[in-house]
């Protein structure tokens, strides 16, 4: 993971867009944690960004729940064998 500048001045929207997934995958060191959350606690276009991302995050996450069917599983498993040979 690559942190988040702290040398640029003038570009920490770019930069808090840039590190959004590792915000909300929780990948950032604490410093730039607290960064992210100081920037868009007074960023409303930035604060928009992350809540849409989060939620698509979340949307993703809940849709891909379900389980193949147990006869697809065995299936893929016997061709990945048959592959492997």
């Amino acid at each position: 993971m690559k942190p988040i500048p702290h040398d640029t001045p003038g570009s920490e929207c770019e930069h808090a867009l840039q590190h959004l997934y590792e915000y909300l995958d929780s990948e950032m060191t604490p410093q730039d944690e607290q960064r992210m959350r100081a920037h868009v606690a007074h960023c409303s276009p930035c604060l928009a960004e992350l809540s849409v991302e989060d939620l698509v995050k979340q949307l993703v996450k809940r849709s891909c729940s379900e389980r193949a069917p147990e006869t697809l599983r065995l299936r893929i498993h016997e061709q990945i064998r048959i592959e492997a040979r």
